[in-house]
């Protein structure tokens, strides 16, 4: 079965259908991005800032989560991708019907353990007794609204794979201004502290589902959804083609076990809820650099099935550009706006964290002039089908670089006699940027060997 659809990835010029890729996936993730930053700015100042440590300390569960959905949605996509460029839609229907039904049964079985294992998750978190009440009280509701968020996810993927960019973005787009006026209401005006937060999050992702919705009734899609399935090993190799982007998230949230033990012993909860603060920063940079990402693996992998080199090239050269672009323009806001930044955040008695989070800002600049960069080149490797590299790529950038440099450097200022006063408690936090530079490095190697020249 051939598709007819003309398809400007193939054949349309360069630069304008870099931007038509680009533009929308960058909108409806800065709509995303937005969105999760005023819901840190409505916590952090209307219920508090341990209530910022909170979600921090629930982070590496919900990477956990996030990255099952990404492996899926993002194999899936490149998949789905590399059959829509040989013009077979029967595979590639194939693939995303058994995509979003895995997705849909897996998430459904984490919200029920983690609903009859609370406590050994909470053990399993490391979570301060002080802020375990508030940890109860938010994933009372959100562990149900993540089945719903991850399953929209996954098929907004699938829906901008095929086409449909415009509607993947006004669904984010939509789902993002759901969410902020939801928060107003729900944790600002009526009080309801985190499980408003959590409340606000559900509504917002069935309006965006509601949206993406749209796309089942569309004339000019080419994929397919069927229940019934067979040839259930293909998805296997699907997995696997976003198993780098599985390590990127799982990574985090191991990462974030590590940084959440070393932030408590060094710094208590406040720590935490600092820390909290800057990686909203270092979040927005990653989501920016996911948007023209987003682009960039929908734009390769078609390519990459049509034996394109020249284009895979192109449209690569141009991610990277606009990657290094954000990047300085973030390192000009943490350097020269930071005070007005916290302030955000944090209400004016909140002194204490907010002066601890001006210094863990000035120490992680230099991490968001590469990050988005190794963000991309991972992308990249996964689009041409080197699973197995961008995998080692990615499990070095989330956590093996990372822990190494955070232990090493906590271990040297604080164990040893190399220094002589004891330095600042959170300048272990060091490890972060020079772990972010030695990944570009190594990702400097594998882009240079798997050029575009050198795939076919």
């Amino acid at each position: 079965m051939k598709s007819h659809h003309t398809n400007p990835a193939l054949d349309g010029p360069i630069l304008r259908t870099f931007f038509y890729y680009v533009v929308p996936s960058m909108v409806g993730l800065v709509a995303l991005t937005t969105a999760n930053l005023v819901d840190g700015i409505f916590v952090g100042n209307y219920v508090g800032a341990e209530a910022l440590a909170v979600i921090s300390l629930l982070l590496p569960y919900f990477s956990l989560l996030i990255a099952i959905a990404l492996m899926l949605a993002i194999g899936g996509a490149v998949t789905v991708g590399k059959y829509l460029g040989q013009g077979d839609v029967a595979m590639a229907c194939g693939v995303f019907s058994k995509v979003l039904i895995v997705t849909v049964l897996l998430n459904s079985v984490f919200a029920i353990a983690s609903f009859v294992a609370e406590p050994w998750l909470l053990w399993l978190l490391n979570a301060p007794v002080d802020v375990q009440p508030l940890m109860r009280e938010y994933l009372a509701v959100i562990r149900w609204v993540f089945i719903g968020q991850l399953t929209t996810m996954v098929l907004y993927y699938f829906v901008r794979m095929d086409g449909h960019q415009v509607l993947g973005t006004w669904a984010l787009v939509v789902g993002a201004l759901t969410n902020i006026v939801c928060d107003a209401l729900l944790v600002v005006h009526w009080q309801m502290g985190l499980a408003g937060a959590a409340y606000a999050t559900a509504i917002a992702q069935l309006l965006q589902f509601a949206v993406l919705s749209g796309w089942f009734f569309s004339q000019r899609r080419s994929l397919r959804f069927s229940l019934f399935q067979q040839q259930w090993r293909t998805l296997w190799r699907t997995a696997y083609n976003g198993f780098s982007e599985f390590i990127n998230e799982i990574s985090v949230g191991v990462l974030f076990l590590l940084l959440n033990w070393l932030l408590v012993r060094q710094l208590g909860t406040s720590g935490v809820a600092a820390f909290s603060v800057v990686n909203y920063l270092i979040f927005l940079s990653i989501m920016l650099s996911y948007g023209v990402a987003d682009a960039l693996h929908l734009l390769v992998s078609q390519n990459f099935g049509a034996g394109h080199r020249q284009r895979i090239g192109q449209f690569l050269t141009l991610s990277l550009a606009t990657a290094c672009a954000i990047g300085g323009a973030l390192v000009l806001a943490v350097v020269f706006a930071q005070s007005t930044v916290i302030s955000w955040f944090l209400d004016a008695e909140a002194v204490a964290v907010a002066s601890l989070s001006g210094n863990i800002m000035l120490l992680l600049w230099p991490l968001f002039l590469v990050n988005g960069c190794n963000i991309l080149l991972s992308c990249y490797l996964t689009a041409v089908h080197q699973p197995g590299v961008s995998a080692t790529l990615a499990s070095c950038r989330s956590i093996l670089l990372p822990a190494m440099m955070l232990l090493l450097f906590y271990g040297v200022f604080y164990h040893t006699n190399l220094f002589g006063p004891t330095p600042s408690d959170w300048l272990f936090l060091l490890g972060l940027p020079v772990a972010e530079w030695l990944t570009f490095l190594l990702a400097l190697s594998f882009a240079w060997r798997f050029r575009p020249a050198r795939l076919f």
